[in-house]
């Protein structure tokens, strides 16, 4: 299995992250595009110290950009958003 640091890349902190944290204790991590439901539930858990009760994973198409005449793209990327058991927290996503 891969190194969990390798496989969470990111908090995603969006308004939406931020009302499915406090709303229904569910957390969102920009994660590596080639891990799996399982990779991610023992990464989040093994760095956090919490339960993750499941997973709901999404890979978001990177957008088309231009600079002038020319044209690139972003890449594409993942997202997995992390239910929590009740009570548990994850204390990089609170206001310090």
């Amino acid at each position: 299995m891969r190194e969990p640091r390798n496989i969470i890349l990111r908090p995603v902190l969006t308004e939406k992250a931020v009302g499915l944290k406090e709303a229904e204790n569910k957390y969102c991590f920009e994660v590596s595009r080639k891990a799996n439901k399982l990779e991610i539930k023992s990464a989040v858990e093994e760095l956090f110290k919490v339960q993750v009760l499941s997973v709901r994973v999404l890979t978001s198409k990177g957008k088309k950009r231009r600079m002038g005449r020319f044209e690139g793209k972003r890449p594409n990327w993942k997202k997995a958003i992390c239910k929590l058991r009740e009570g548990d927290r994850i204390e990089i996503f609170e206001g310090s």
